[in-house]
């Protein structure tokens, strides 16, 4: 059965061993898959996730040892939210203070417990209660189970046009505007995770800059290929919006394109997933490189930096 909702998201962090601490023993997130930036091979590519990196569960990040921090703006992902049970609001509270992690009183929005505060870069997060979040099945970490992030719940994005961007999530994408409150709207789709995306839409404010801490796509999944060729065929007879060329990405194939409030979007298959190059019991263990960047391991492991 396809799922309409959030395949990925991708965020640009500084130093790799400070962001991969702060995903894993923090917030106790899996490292599903380390490999490399594929247009960058100096650079990892990390993926966090739940136990076995299901599409809607993962954050992705670019690490740059010396990178310029973002700026906030129009035309950007505000906020990316996590699952967590709802009981669990008051263990994170405390958690993220044990840890040295700033973070926001806790508030409502659309009735449901929402806990905000920054990863070491800034990045706007927040953990959302979910009432029914206890049947999923998160990663075995330090955090208890009946605690432990279930997956995404979604992200906030920010654009001058809430209607223009809200008509490519609800036409392409299968989400439909569920309900609103105050300059939010949120749209919904089917997936028990990443199932969510809220749009604010405000008029006269800087425009984001990419940087540390700022979110450099969010992905949609396409069950397979031909579910992507027809989101795509949508965009551009219904839209106008042509994509990229299909791009291998080893664990999924990718179209982009930017919607029209200016945030870069990509259509992300769900196959093949994270097991097809090692099983999952070791998933996250070893640096794993697409077949043509192999014969340069040795030079691409030279130049990574140190994660131990």
């Amino acid at each position: 059965m396809a799922h309409h909702g959030i395949h990925h998201v991708t965020a640009i962090a500084g130093p790799a061993r400070r962001n991969m601490d702060f995903y894993t023993r923090v917030l106790g997130l899996r490292l599903v898959k380390k490999t490399v930036n594929f247009d960058d091979p100096g650079t990892y590519h990390f993926y966090y996730g739940d136990e076995s990196g299901e599409p809607g569960s993962i954050l992705t990040f670019f690490p740059w040892e010396h990178v310029a921090p973002g700026r906030a703006g129009v035309g950007s992902t505000q906020e990316t939210s996590f699952c967590v049970p709802e009981a669990s609001i008051g263990f994170w509270a405390h958690r993220l203070l044990e840890k040295g992690v700033a973070h926001q009183a806790p508030e409502k929005r659309f009735g449901q417990s929402v806990l905000a505060f920054k990863d070491p870069d800034g990045m706007n997060l927040a953990l959302v209660g979910i009432a029914d979040a206890e049947g999923a099945a998160p990663w075995a970490s330090d955090v208890p189970t009946d605690a432990a992030i279930r997956g995404l719940n979604g992200v906030t994005l920010l654009v001058e046009d809430a209607e223009r961007t809200g008509a490519i999530l609800t036409d392409v994408f299968g989400f439909r505007e569920t309900s609103r409150d105050g300059s939010l709207i949120r749209y919904s789709g089917d997936a028990a995770i990443g199932g969510t995306v809220d749009i604010r839409s405000a008029k006269g404010f800087l425009p984001g800059r990419q940087g540390g801490g700022s979110v450099h796509h969010v992905a949609f999944r396409a069950a397979d290929d031909a579910a992507q060729d027809a989101m795509v065929r949508r965009l551009a007879e219904h839209h106008g919006i042509r994509t990229t060329e299909q791009r291998d990405r080893n664990y999924f194939r990718s179209v982009y394109f930017r919607e029209p409030g200016g945030i870069l979007f990509e259509i992300a298959t769900d196959e093949p997933g994270f097991t097809a190059d090692e099983p999952r019991e070791r998933l996250g263990q070893d640096l794993k490189l697409p077949p043509f960047l192999e014969q340069r391991r040795s030079e691409i492991e030279t130049v990574l930096p140190a994660l131990a």
